[in-house]
């Protein structure tokens, strides 16, 4: 079993380098945002992109996925015309879309509640360059041109920062200089990447691989669209609901969920083609069942050591003299160990999806992101009133706690899975009495007494140790590594 968890482990690594390249790059726009614009300039940012991250998956309607699915699988398919014929079915699209943005900028700007109508000009531009690149970009992958894809998604970031930085800071530019910034680097990317596909690029349109196309493609849309809805419909319900000023203070906190969520995103990299490949051996349930007991032992500790240490990221004035982000975004820290504990339900949500994927029930993963974006626009609607920003905050936890519980359910009907409830139970409940124990020493979001927070993060793994989680399998293990470790004098 420990083979395979190497095996895993490797995997992760390998498939989430890309991931953590470009999720760190982008992270280097958080303090840029924050420090150029205000709080209810950023919230105005924040907004609109999530609206840009829902209208993504309008734009590209599944074409891309549709055309991984028939590119060269089939003799009688040309990859070429394939191609040709889902570029082309895209430009075509995106430019019926944005042009209907464009014509009724006036109207969406006063209905979304965007100040500046440019705004939606400009962002009509960026949607357009964004989806006509989804294609050769796919074209990349299915042709196992991995490098070149890293290397162009990577300068798409690089770009959006430099330009970012140019607007902001240099021409000040404000919000606008945000959009500008993605417009042009989204134009450069399309530009970069087109060259790389004219190889099979036809004036060329066939109305059979269309309709195949779509007949695959769009079945997708409703759940990219749902799980889309979990990831971002709390910016704009918390617009309407509060202010511009207290978006951009959640957007700041939640985007210092990015440690967990990339933690996530690698593991999702490996586990799909791990649980794929690995199925329908002996014992796969049982190695599935251990490993979701890792992952959360795992989770757990980075989850602790956000809570107890982000305040030593984000309030030491070691950039140039400046903290991360503002003093002024610092009111909602607290939203940040609740975003975390959201991702690592994400988590534990994609671990159950082996038992439906295997099962061959994967529509369930459909209605369990569903699930998700009923619970989070309820939950949003019913505690942001409440509680404000926190209320927002739990939505989303409570979004990916129901579509975790929903998948688990309808799983252990269709592929059962020893999971180690007992073991997990226990993991909870030493995290909670950490938890407990933190508050009531006074321990929070905050700078302060930090030998007393290490020995509170030190305290969760001894605790699991000396109170019997561990198997005797696992100890050896422990003291192999505790062996290996003393030889290299660390």
């Amino acid at each position: 079993m420990f083979k395979e968890l190497k095996a895993l482990s490797r995997e992760t690594l390998i498939y989430g380098l890309s991931t953590v390249m470009g999720r760190l790059l982008n992270f280097f726009l958080l303090p840029l945002y924050t420090h150029a614009l205000s709080p209810a300039d950023y919230g105005i940012v924040a907004t609109l992109f999530s609206y840009l991250a829902f209208l993504n998956v309008l734009y590209g309607y599944g074409i891309s996925f549709a055309f991984m699915r028939y590119y060269k699988t089939e003799e009688k398919l040309s990859g070429a015309e394939v191609f040709s014929t889902a570029f082309w079915s895209v430009l075509i699209t995106s430019l019926v879309f944005s042009f209907f943005l464009i014509g009724q900028s006036a109207w969406i700007s006063r209905i979304a509640q965007i100040p500046d109508r440019s705004l939606i000009l400009i962002s009509a531009g960026i949607l357009a360059f964004d989806a006509l690149a989804l294609t050769p970009f796919a074209r990349l992958r299915m042709n196992h041109r991995a490098g070149l894809y890293v290397g162009l998604k990577i300068i798409n970031i690089a770009l959006n920062i430099v330009l970012s930085y140019v607007f902001l800071v240099t021409l000040k530019k404000g919000v606008g200089g945000v959009f500008w910034a993605g417009l042009i680097s989204s134009f450069l990317t399309f530009v970069l990447i087109l060259p790389f596909s004219w190889a099979e690029l036809r004036l060329k349109f066939s109305s059979g691989i269309w309709t195949r196309l779509l007949r695959f493609g769009l079945p997708l849309l409703p759940a990219g669209l749902s799980a889309m809805m979990v990831q971002v419909i709390d910016r704009p319900i918390l617009k309407f609901m509060t202010n511009d000023a207290a978006v951009g203070i959640y957007q700041a906190n939640y985007r210092l969920g990015i440690f967990m969520m990339m933690v996530v995103n690698m593991f999702d990299s490996a586990w799909r083609p791990f649980f794929l490949q690995r199925g329908y051996r002996p014992d796969s349930r049982n190695l599935f069942a251990r490993i979701l007991t890792y992952f959360a032992v795992g989770g757990s500790i980075i989850f602790l050591g956000i809570t107890f240490f982000i305040a030593y990221l984000v309030m030491p004035r070691v950039f140039g003299g400046k903290s991360l982000i503002p003093s002024v975004y610092w009111a909602g820290l607290s939203l940040v160990p609740v975003v975390t504990l959201g991702y690592l339900f994400d988590g534990i949500y994609i671990n159950f999806l082996a038992p439906v994927t295997l099962a061959e029930k994967s529509e369930y993963v459909a209605y369990a992101a569903a699930l998700g974006a009923a619970v989070n626009v309820g939950t949003n609607l019913l505690w942001i009133p409440r509680w404000g920003m926190m209320g927002a905050a739990f939505a989303t936890l409570a979004a990916y706690a129901s579509m975790a519980a929903f998948l688990f359910l309808l799983g252990r009907r269709l592929y059962p899975v020893p999971y180690e409830w007992k073991r997990l139970l226990h993991l909870s409940g030493i995290v909670a009495l950490i938890l407990v124990l933190a508050h009531s020493l006074g321990i929070g979001v905050n700078e302060g007494r930090l030998g007393l927070r290490v020995v509170l993060l030190l305290l969760f793994p001894a605790t699991l140790y000396l109170t019997g989680f561990f198997n005797e399998e696992e100890k050896r293990t422990f003291k192999k590594l505790a062996n290996f470790l003393s030889q290299l004098h660390i």
